[in-house]
């Protein structure tokens, strides 16, 4: 009834589907991969579609902010709760990379200077030399439109309010 041709056949067909399985992820992958990350090879985009709007928003002035008064406004104790959305890829420890490099001292830290993180493009510090409140804040904000090439998948903090309370928080982890 269960003899050792019948464990040898259900070995057998565990280890063919998971081969099999293992041969359709990697397909998937090969056929579906977007980024550039781990494949050695640049994407750029290869045109850009003019449709004559401006993008000025209906001609409205862009509206400016106070950063000073924003920044100023900052709550740490908040900004630790907002925190949680960078913790999947930022430790807060000197020196624990992670996806991203660690952010302890990274207000006022000179930029790409990470010890022990190799991920940099180069992007961000075309574009910064330090990582002052203010640098910051902008990066946060869209951080693909601040630097343009960087390797931050963040789509970036919308509000306000929530980016001050981030670098008041990232102030006081020295």
């Amino acid at each position: 009834m269960f003899d050792t041709m019948t464990s040898t056949k259900i070995v057998g067909a565990v280890c063919g589907s998971l081969l099999v399985l293992l041969l359709a992820k990697w397909g998937a992958e090969t056929l579906y991969h977007v980024g550039a990350e781990g494949h050695g090879e640049e994407h750029a985009q290869a045109y850009t579609i003019d449709t004559g709007a401006d993008d000025s928003h209906g001609g409205a002035e862009a509206e400016t902010v106070d950063i000073a008064a924003v920044l100023a406004a900052g709550d740490a104790g908040k900004g630790e709760k907002v925190f949680s959305k960078c913790s999947a890829c930022h430790k807060l420890e000197s020196g624990a990379n992670a996806t991203g490099p660690y952010l302890f001292g990274v207000v006022n830290r000179p930029v790409g200077t990470a010890s022990g993180y190799s991920g940099y493009s180069g992007a961000l510090s075309a574009v910064a030399e330090t990582w002052t409140p203010e640098n910051l804040y902008a990066f946060l904000e869209n951080p693909k439109g601040y630097a343009p090439g960087n390797k931050m998948s963040f789509a970036g903090l919308k509000k306000s309010e929530d980016r001050a309370n981030l670098i008041a928080y990232l102030g006081t982890i020295n």
